[in-house]
């Protein structure tokens, strides 16, 4: 459990406007009713009349609105429900994944293992609020985006964000904002130009970001028919709940840590799903300075981290894919594992309604792989059989891989499958669970660049905890220089 927010320190990052510590928490303030982003360029407040908060929900459930000046709600989230383990962090995963508008609380207190008391018990006595509010506040949250950068009659936009009705959607706008959803459309910032049938979104990260070395890693692994890559934009098919999505993700126009998102959705209820899982994929929550402060302290990566600030862990928007996507990839090339998924895509994949440019199908779900025929895709018989023990242990929820997946005992049951070692299960908590803290056994691009730095795999096993996932990047990095855009300088001195 998180300690409380300390008060004072608090303080000092609202004095200095301190954008680093947007989203980890959110101060209100009594005076006006309003709650703010640490870095709010609004006039400080006295210290007597603030509070802090750990959520928007928390803030919003003790009365506050949210400051439509600093627009608090379009922060980077906390990168702490992505560090921890425990309940409370696996339960806001999560809800931010869409767990209770697909299940409700009692579906995501079963996924979780919890009763429901339990559940909203330990939620309210970290955050102050139950699992309804934190779903609420994201609710609100995807009501803003649609009122403001579509063109959505204000019925439509209620239920695709998940309001059981226009009343609730409105009160609730209302509410959260202090501005009606008519207001909040005619007052709505300019936003990226976008194409008819699709939202345009700027997903914000936390300074330093580097967007096009994320968006080059994806493209490098990037699979024909699944995603694409031009060299600066990277597209993928997005398997979600109500139907499949296509994302074009590119560099922030302006510049900034953020990266401009432009999404083609079935169903418009899944935008609050799409837009966690491509947070999750790009790294966007993040710390890095937490991150840099760590590994930038070891004489060995000094070097790198100053070469490349902020480095980040390009993930997957699904965890089950990264999983076969692994096995395919065992003791083959990166352009072999390409291939092979790319068969595999064809064989048992789910094709669009229509190709968009070249992404013509979703990625197949565990059920469709169990029994797919899969021998003319060029795997051998043992790795047939790992893809397909691991699809039926998948589909039937022995191996837990979800937002909210318990990463130890995800683990354990990975290593269970026959053919799953310890690399591979590594490579699905580095890529696919988003563990901040990840550890290749093994891997040889690693041991090329700890040979480099003068180190061992033992060693960097236990020195660059508890962000150990942040340094692979590093080192491979330096072992692979065509997967960053920045110049990659191991530091001799180390040696």
């Amino acid at each position: 459990m998180t300690p409380p927010l300390d008060a004072e320190r608090c303080y000092r990052a609202v004095a200095s406007r301190d954008a680093r510590f947007d989203g980890w928490f959110f101060t209100a303030v009594a005076t006006t009713g309003i709650y703010c982003r640490p870095s709010c360029p609004a006039r400080t407040p006295l210290p007597r009349n603030v509070s802090f908060f750990s959520t928007a929900a928390a803030a919003q459930g003790a009365g506050y609105r949210a400051c439509r000046r600093c627009r608090p709600d379009a922060v980077p989230g906390s990168p702490e429900w992505d560090n921890r383990a425990d309940v409370v962090a696996r339960a806001v995963r999560l809800i931010g994944d869409g767990e209770v508008e697909r299940s409700g609380v009692p579906g995501l207190a079963a996924r979780l293992g919890y009763s429901e008391r339990q559940l909203h018990r330990l939620l309210v006595g970290e955050l102050g609020v139950g699992p309804l509010a934190l779903a609420r506040a994201q609710r609100a949250q995807t009501a803003r985006l649609l009122v403001e950068t579509t063109d959505l009659p204000m019925a439509d936009v209620a239920f695709a964000a998940g309001f059981a009705s226009i009343r609730q959607f409105n009160d609730t706008v209302r509410e959260v904002f202090a501005a009606t959803p008519t207001e909040l459309r005619r007052t709505a910032p300019p936003g990226p130009p976008g194409a008819p049938g699709r939202l345009t979104l700027r997903l914000a990260a936390r300074a330093p970001y580097e967007a096009p070395e994320v968006l080059l890693f994806l493209g490098v692994h990037a699979v024909p028919g699944l995603e694409e890559w031009d060299g600066t934009t990277f597209s993928r098919v997005l398997d979600l709940p109500h139907g499949p999505g296509v994302v074009h993700l590119s560099p922030a126009p302006d510049g900034g840590p953020a990266v401009c998102a432009r999404l083609q959705l079935t169903a418009l209820r899944d935008l609050g799903t799409a837009v966690a899982r491509c947070r999750r994929m790009l790294d966007l929550d993040a710390d890095p300075a937490a991150v840099d402060g760590v590994l930038g302290a070891d004489p060995a990566l000094a070097g790198l981290v100053a070469a490349a600030p902020g480095r980040r862990v390009p993930a997957s928007p699904d965890a089950d894919e990264v999983a076969v996507r692994a096995v395919l990839g065992q003791q083959v090339s990166l352009a072999g594992a390409r291939t092979l998924t790319a068969r595999v895509l064809s064989a048992a994949g789910t094709p669009l309604p229509e190709p968009v440019g070249t992404l013509t199908h979703a990625f197949p779900r565990p059920a469709a792989l169990v029994d797919a025929d899969l021998t003319a895709v060029g795997l051998t018989g043992a790795r047939r059989r790992t893809v397909h023990a691991l699809a039926g242990a998948l589909a039937s929820g022995a191996v837990p891989l979800d937002p909210g997946a318990d990463r130890a005992e995800a683990g354990r049951a990975l290593r269970a499958v026959p053919g799953i070692g310890p690399w591979t299960a590594a490579l699905v908590a580095l890529r696919g669970l988003g563990d901040p803290d990840v550890w290749l056994p093994g891997d040889l691009a690693l041991r090329r660049s700890l040979a480099t730095l003068g180190s061992s795999d033992a060693e960097a096993a236990t020195r660059w905890r508890p962000w150990r996932s942040y340094a692979v990047m590093h080192l491979w990095a330096l072992a692979v220089p065509t997967l960053s855009t920045r110049p990659v300088q191991p530091d001799r001195s180390a040696s």
